[in-house]
């Protein structure tokens, strides 16, 4: 245990003063709130400022999808109506979009005895955003004419398309009702998810780099001389770990701070709040642990087998797969997270840390899928060791020489 000890002090120290642990610990947050500014003001400003004209043959149906358009106070456009809509008229507003006076037009023809048809028309095929916007404006001016053909008042129409807001709640375990909302309880997952990705990985590769390192120096001659192979890893181990549970720390603190601070008393109340359980709080870092130790304990065997960082790199799709084969998922696991498919991908030790933080975030697993995950986990890492171990042994001491797969098997069978 001292010589544990010793190699963990010194893998954590190590790494802890380094300048890209200083660097990450300042610079990953402030990325974060640049990212989470421009996702929130690019969301706000998507469809700002578009001029639209609306062409019909029927003005009273383009007048009202003008004023449906106009009534959406976050599409802030300006659109004007012209009509009759002909053939010349058409010609004009396409070279008014070629020249740029206009961002785009919709066209609607309404013949005589059959449904209308409608086109849109502008310089960008990706905006899907105005072309929603207009569908809905469009669709309930058609229902508001058909309906005040039918002899219905313009007045009692509009009462009738009034839209209704609908609120959120949740039933808790305790059988409370609490207030939610679908946006902040994905966020909060994938947050949560994003963190957990992102620090295994890193620190499960700074693992393997510092095996690459210490081999390619062969500083493990000198230090096999007052330690074992064994005490070694489990340092190693220990010592990143350390290091990345004091990055989660340092961001946990400094995100209580500005949460508690009046900067973001906006964003933190009313329908953006987000709010951490304890229970979320304390299976956060188990979490980290069990996924670290799997990642790490898995690369650190495989770089024992490598010469040179390149050929480590050839293993770093590995490591990415499950994070792709997590997040595929989070549609259907934020949408209906008791799915078995959900529930078997929480329990899949590769997948369990993303997942779980996922299903944490829109409903509490029960308790025995929390023990059912760690204990697997647990096993996936008692196997991952077992084989990394006997990787290590032999890999930390062999030069120059490829590790081909029977190669690697022969080592396995080494007492």
């Amino acid at each position: 245990m001292h010589n544990i000890a010793l190699i963990a002090r010194r893998e954590y120290l190590e790494q802890i003063r380094g300048r890209a642990f200083k660097l990450s610990t300042i610079l990953v947050p402030g990325l974060f709130l640049v990212v989470i500014g421009i996702i929130y003001l690019t969301g706000r400003n998507t469809s700002g400022a578009k001029h639209i004209v609306v062409a019909a043959s029927d003005a009273v149906l383009a007048d009202g999808v003008r004023s449906r358009m106009m009534d959406d106070k976050e599409m802030k456009s300006d659109v004007e109506v012209l009509t009759p809509a002909n053939a010349e008229n058409r010609a004009a507003l396409v070279r008014r979009v070629e020249a740029k006076e206009i961002d785009g037009f919709l066209w609607v023809e309404t013949p005589a005895g059959k449904e209308p048809t409608a086109l849109y028309e502008s310089q960008s095929s990706g905006d899907f955003i105005t072309t929603a916007r207009l569908h809905s404006a469009l669709n309930r001016a058609v229902v508001k004419d058909r309906l005040t053909g039918s002899g219905i008042k313009a007045g009692d129409v509009d009462a009738l398309l009034k839209e209704i807001d609908i609120d959120t709640r949740q039933v808790n375990k305790e059988g409370k009702e609490v207030k939610t909302n679908a946006i902040t309880s994905f966020y909060k997952g994938y947050l949560m998810a994003l963190m957990l990705t992102m620090t295994t990985m890193i620190y499960g590769m700074n693992v393997a780099r510092s095996i690459i390192q210490e081999k390619t120096s062969r500083i493990f001659e000198v230090m096999l001389a007052i330690a074992k192979p064994s005490d070694m890893l489990a340092g190693k181990l220990i010592g990143a770990g350390a290091v990345g549970l004091t990055q989660i720390a340092i961001w946990a603190v400094a995100g209580g701070a500005i949460a508690g601070s009046a900067l973001a008393a906006p964003i933190l109340t009313g329908t953006l709040s987000i709010h951490f359980s304890w229970v979320e709080g304390v299976l956060f870092p188990v979490y980290f642990v069990l996924g670290y130790l799997l990642n790490a304990s898995l690369f650190a065997g495989l770089a024992a087998t490598c010469e040179t960082e390149q050929e480590l790199q050839m293993y770093t799709p590995l490591a990415a797969l499950p994070v792709w084969l997590s997040f595929s998922l989070i549609i259907l696991v934020v949408n209906n997270p008791d799915s078995m498919l959900s529930i078997a991908a929480s329990l899949f030790p590769a997948t369990a840390p993303i997942i779980m933080m996922l299903r944490m975030g829109s409903q509490m697993p029960p308790a025995w899928q929390f023990a059912a995950s760690i204990f697997i986990m647990l096993l996936s890492i008692w196997g991952t060791l077992w084989f990394s171990s006997r990787l290590y042994r032999v890999g930390i001491l062999m030069y120059g020489k490829r590790a081909t797969l029977p190669e690697i098997f022969r080592w396995l069978r080494y007492s």
